[in-house]
């Protein structure tokens, strides 16, 4: 439970001059989630210690809160949680790979891997998020876990560290594992310029994809949610209009070339293929819980639509980065909330609001009392 991927030697403490515990995140159970001081193992030679500002709570956090698991990922023993986080590299990794001392980064979360065996081995080589033996920050789908990052300090592979560019904020920043999520997304839909674009949900990958699509020069751009606040962030992001996720005759005259369904329901996805122009694409970023679902698959075949599945990103991370740095990407309103760890189990209880909330960060900040 106390080391990042790749820490072994949870017995062994920090050389002189670095934190020995640190305060952390951890999720033991369904409805049992804790801010507790974990031990630190000293950092192997690949990696960097990162001293974390800020971690977005993601839609697996809250699963891993409230229900114990995150799809078929299934907690068998306490887990640190987190995997959207930047900080500064306080100190480097002794092998001399990755960013220096002083560094401000964004963390790739994703360990790729071919798994075991022949028929795990079969993916496609340049799309490493496919690779059924990927590890990621902050998931219990293998066992042991792989802790995550939401705590003060946390040794990190320097392979996963992307160095920030000077003057971006680190508050911004935190948004960068989300939006590579839904850049990737988008990518999968081809090119978007001059097209009509539908974003069905719009928490905070949603609303990230409508930042995208933005972007990416979609002529026309529609965004549909259950809530208002919702709808109110995908405006202040570039759509053009928004729409109830009620008002099921509008969508279906909306008559979009791409559909990104970020909802992760059955009645979004039928959202979406009702919404999407004959032709059109639907590119499925929400994900649905396990085992059948309904969907109007027949609609889809007379329609000819495609249906794109999208999962996690790659090296989208670096274009999100400079996307961030130029200014062409505009994501701020994504956040709405920013609690202290001490806050921690707060925050928590804010981020399962989605009509009320977006994007809720943790400041991972020491409080310094006066």
């Amino acid at each position: 439970m106390h080391g990042a991927p790749d820490a072994p030697g949870a017995g062994r403490r920090y050389p002189s001059g670095l934190p020995a515990a640190s305060p952390a995140v951890v999720a033991h159970a369904a409805g049992d989630l804790r801010i507790e001081s974990i031990p630190l193992p000293a950092p192997l030679p690949h990696q960097a210690v990162v001293e974390i500002a800020y971690g977005g709570i993601c839609g697996s956090d809250l699963h891993y809160w409230l229900h114990g698991a995150a799809g078929e990922s299934v907690l068998k023993a306490p887990m640190v949680l987190g995997h959207e986080i930047v900080g500064t590299v306080i100190r480097a990794a002794a092998d001399g790979s990755g960013p220096a001392e002083g560094a401000q980064v964004a963390v790739h979360p994703a360990t790729p891997g071919p798994g075991e065996g022949p028929d795990y081995a079969r993916y496609p080589e340049d799309r490493p998020n496919l690779s059924p033996g990927c590890t990621y920050l902050g998931s219990a789908a293998r066992f042991p876990h792989t802790d995550g990052a939401f705590s003060r300090y946390v040794n990190l592979p320097s392979r996963m560290l992307r160095v920030l560019p000077p003057g971006l904020d680190l508050g911004t920043a935190a948004l960068i594992e989300p939006a590579s999520v839904a850049w990737h997304a988008v990518a999968r839909a081809g090119d978007i310029r001059g097209k009509t674009a539908l974003v069905v949900g719009c928490g905070p990958i949603g609303a990230l994809a409508v930042a995208v699509l933005r972007r990416a020069g979609a002529a026309r751009l529609v965004a549909t949610d259950l809530h208002r606040k919702p709808l109110e962030t995908a405006q202040a992001l570039g759509a053009d209009d928004v729409l109830e996720a009620t008002d099921s005759q509008a969508l279906a005259e909306v008559h979009a070339d791409v559909v990104i369904e970020s909802s992760g329901s059955h009645h979004g996805l039928a959202t979406a293929i009702k919404g999407t122009v004959r032709g059109g694409k639907v590119v499925m970023v929400g994900l649905l819980p396990s085992g059948p679902q309904p969907v109007l698959i027949s609609l889809a075949i007379t329609r000819e639509l495609e249906l794109l599945g999208s999962f996690r990103f790659n090296d989208e991370i670096d274009d999100v980065i400079s996307a961030l740095d130029d200014g062409s990407l505009f994501v701020d309103p994504v956040i709405t909330h920013v609690f202290p760890l001490e806050r921690g189990l707060e925050a928590f209880e804010t981020a399962r609001n989605s009509a009320e909330s977006g994007k809720v960060l943790l400041d991972f900040a020491p409080v310094r009392h006066s």
